[in-house]
């Protein structure tokens, strides 16, 4: 067993270029083979987003606090609160991020290939895309 203390993993600020608005990372932890398994707790201030991205063996959110949203490419934007997991396929463009309004938490797992390969970054979410309609919670 190991424990890694939380002084050893600093916060940072997620890179502008995969990023809109502000937005922290904590790292909770990036596995060592045979483990692929990246976890991050990310606070996204209101407003605040990734860009377009996609995970080659997909991606789990876990929403924390505040209100979240995301969007699978071709489908509509889908609000999110505490509690709530979003599930997303491998190789499947999306988006994430805070409400315009809200402060929003999540701890993002993923996995990465065999290989190594990871996060694949495309282009900025527009304010079209961010500020659409969200889809009623059934």
């Amino acid at each position: 067993m190991s424990i890694m203390r939380s002084n050893e993993r600093p916060t940072k600020q997620a890179p502008e270029a995969n990023f809109t608005g502000q937005v922290l990372q904590d790292p909770v932890i990036v596995g060592t083979p045979p483990s692929r398994m990246r976890a991050t707790n990310v606070s996204f201030m209101p407003g605040a987003r990734t860009a377009w991205h996609s995970h080659p063996v997909g991606q789990t959110l876990y929403c924390v606090t505040g209100i979240g949203r995301i969007q699978l490419e071709g489908k509509q934007v889908q609000e999110l609160h505490p509690g709530d997991t979003a599930v997303i396929p491998p190789n499947t463009r999306h988006w994430h991020g805070a409400a315009p309004d809200r402060l929003f938490i999540h701890l993002a797992m993923s996995e990465v290939t065999n290989d190594g390969a990871g996060t694949e970054w495309f282009e900025e979410v527009s304010d079209d895309d961010y500020t659409a309609q969200t889809a009623p919670i059934v």
